[in-house]
C-alpha cells in the first residue's frame, strides 16, 4: 500500500480513538481504532507490547515515590513490584504497614504482612 498514512487518518476519522475499552453499535467490547476485542481479541505480541509498557509504568512509580525500591536486590524489588502490578497504585499505598517494613529492612516482618492479606490469597 502506498499511502498507509492517508488510511491511518480515513479510519481514525471514520472509527474514532477510544484509550479504553467500549462497547461498540454491535455489542461488541472495542478499543483503539475499531479494533474488535470480543471476536479478534489481540495477539501475543500486542500482549507483550502491553506488558512491557505496564511494568515500565510500574518500575517507574516505585522508583519515583518510593526511593528505597531502587536499593532492593533484584529478587525484592521483583516482589514488590509484582505486587504493585496486580493491585495498581492506590492498592499498593494502602499497604503501609508493609511499605514501612521493606523501608525499614524488615524483609521477614514485610513479608509477613503480604502474606496475612487478602492480596495474598486471591
Amino acid at each position: 500500500m502506498t499511502d498507509r498514512q492517508m488510511l491511518v487518518d480515513q479510519l481514525i476519522s471514520d472509527e474514532g480513538i477510544r484509550l479504553t475499552p467500549y462497547i461498540d453499535t454491535v455489542g461488541n467490547t472495542t478499543l483503539g481504532v475499531g479494533r474488535n476485542l470480543t471476536d479478534k481479541g489481540i495477539s501475543h505480541a500486542e500482549a507483550m507490547l502491553l506488558l512491557d509498557h505496564d511494568i515500565d509504568e510500574v518500575v517507574t512509580d516505585l522508583a519515583e515515590s518510593f526511593l528505597w525500591f531502587v536499593t532492593l536486590d533484584p529478587v525484592r524489588q521483583r516482589v514488590v513490584a509484582n505486587m504493585r502490578f496486580n493491585l495498581g497504585p492506590a492498592g499498593f499505598r494502602s499497604f503501609k504497614r508493609m511499605i514501612r517494613l521493606v523501608r525499614e529492612g524488615q524483609y521477614p516482618l514485610a513479608a509477613g504482612a503480604m502474606r496475612e492479606s487478602l492480596w495474598a490469597t486471591q
